[in-house]
């Protein structure tokens, strides 16, 4: 992008600055159509896959993506989930092994990590591999950042969704459905 003296009254400052509020709009509207999955009836999915680098989670019909959302993760995400505490979100391939309505988040779908290979890995090295790694909304503590709540990691390792994300999670993911978490 070429910039020249005297072209505009805003600058070349002012020009980066409106060019980032526009990629900003621009990824909140992309974000928002996401969530709301363009409008699309989600009756069932294949698969979650969730890329970490990306901070979002799809589903998968088959090999076609029919909704995405935007995510946060562990305080920590960089990096496979090692043991308790660490903050950070696993990698690999879980499937859904239960659904906690009574959650202390807006309702929780639990992933089976730890894995056996993640199991092998924290005996090897003396340490608890952890576990309870889910699927939630939000904590009724960031009930008003719903739109936002991608904006920093704030969970323990869980990858958090908005709560009508979450009801479209609810609806659509049956007991035994892969999980595949990529960095």
């Amino acid at each position: 992008m070429r910039y020249r003296k005297g072209a505009s009254h805003i600058g070349r400052c002012g020009r980066l600055v409106l060019v980032f509020l526009g990629f900003l709009l621009a990824q909140t509207a992309a974000g928002t159509a996401a969530a709301h999955t363009g409008g699309a009836v989600i009756d069932r999915i294949d698969k979650i896959l969730i890329v970490k680098q990306e901070r979002r989670l799809y589903l998968l019909r088959g090999e076609e993506v029919v909704g995405s959302f935007r995510i946060a993760l562990g305080w920590q995400p960089r990096g496979p989930k090692r043991y308790e505490g660490d903050g950070r979100t696993p990698e690999g391939r879980y499937f859904v092994d239960e659904f906690l309505p009574d959650s202390a988040f807006y309702r929780a779908i639990k992933i089976s990590y730890p894995g056996p290979e993640d199991i092998a890995w924290a005996r090897a090295m003396g340490v608890d591999p952890g576990g309870r790694i889910m699927i939630h909304g939000l904590d009724p503590a960031l009930a008003g950042w719903e739109e936002d709540h991608w904006l920093f990691n704030w969970t323990n390792g869980c990858v958090a969704v908005t709560n009508r994300e979450m009801d479209i999670l609810w609806r659509t993911v049956r007991l035994g459905t892969p999980v595949e978490i990529r960095p």
